[in-house]
This record gives structure tokens, sequence and C-alpha cells, in this order.
């Protein structure tokens, strides 16, 4: 698949399995992260891998922070189970530095292209995966588990692993134009 291709064809997969990258697969995707626009060369992202033993403790402070959310236990349950619907989560956090240059809306942006090149990665070696974010990002416990600062924001967690349903390699091309102005 070429580069416009993957791009213009671009989907997520929610249902992932075994096996997830590893070895050169995951330093590609990775490196593909670390050539995300980047103004400054702030390097403004941390990169978390959560697989194995990892999702359980990942598990274990959804739960907790769904406890301390006071949800129903059916939303307590749906959160301990989210770290299993991949074999790997990779948490991006946007480390984000006081800049005059380079605010701080800039290093979020950044840091979210990392997880868009991450996952185009991903798809060019035949993984795939899912972009999730949601209420989790902004939870204390959460933020805590992955050592955010004040200043940082977690983007998203990619979670990646090969699709299990075959995809259909092309999506109709939407029409642009309630989109697209000239100025």
């Amino acid at each position: 698949m070429d580069a416009l291709d993957l791009l213009v064809n671009r989907r997520s997969a929610s249902r992932l399995a075994e096996p997830a990258p590893t070895g050169e697969a995951l330093q590609n995707i990775l490196h593909a992260a670390m050539r995300a626009p980047d103004h400054g060369t702030l390097q403004p992202w941390r990169f978390i891998i959560v697989e194995n033993e990892g999702r359980d403790r990942f598990s274990n402070v959804l739960e907790q922070a769904a406890r301390d959310s006071n949800l129903e236990q059916k939303a307590i349950d749906k959160a301990a189970s989210a770290p299993f619907r991949a074999p790997m989560i990779i948490t991006v956090v946007a480390h984000c530095e006081e800049n005059a240059k380079v605010p701080h809306w800039e290093q979020l942006a950044s840091a979210s292209c990392a997880v868009m090149a991450m996952q185009m990665a991903a798809v060019a070696q035949g993984f795939n995966g899912i972009w999730r974010s949601g209420p989790w990002t902004d939870h204390p416990l959460v933020r805590e588990a992955f050592s955010c600062r004040e200043q940082d924001a977690i983007v998203g967690f990619l979670y990646l692993g090969t699709p299990q349903l075959k995809a259909n390699t092309t999506v109709v091309a939407p029409d642009t134009a309630r989109f697209v102005s000239y100025f």
C-alpha cells in the first residue's frame, strides 16, 4: 500500500488481537511518531507502552478511577475491561513546556500528530489500531499513573494489534465541498 492510499483509506480497527507490533515493527511505529511536526524541536511527547501485566495495572487504575467517579457497576466493569481490547496500548502524553515561541496548544497538536503517525505506521506494517480518548485522559488517578505534570495532557490511548475483522481496504471518498473554501 502506498502512502497516499494509506492516508485516504484510513480506518480505525476496534477489534484487535495478538500479535501486537514488536521489535522492528514497534520501533518503526515509534520512529514515525518522532517525525511528527514539532515547532522548536521540543519533542513534546512521551509514549508509555502498556502491554502484558501493564494491562492489568492499567485496568486497576481505570477501575479505581471509575469507582472514585461514583459510576454504576456496569460502567466500572467497562472501565476495568478497557485495557483488554487490544494486546498493546500506547499512552501518548503531551509533555508540554513553557516556551515563548511554541504555545501550549501547538505542543498538544504535535503530540496528537504523533498518534496519527503511529497508527499509520502500524497499518503500513499489517497491524491496526484505534485512538481512544474520553474522560479518563483527564482523570487525576490516570494522569498520576502516567506521571503527568500539571502542564501535561494525555492526548490519547492508541490501542494496537492485529485486526480481527477483514476491513474493506477502500472507503468512499467524502465530498469535501462543505469543508473547503478559498480565501
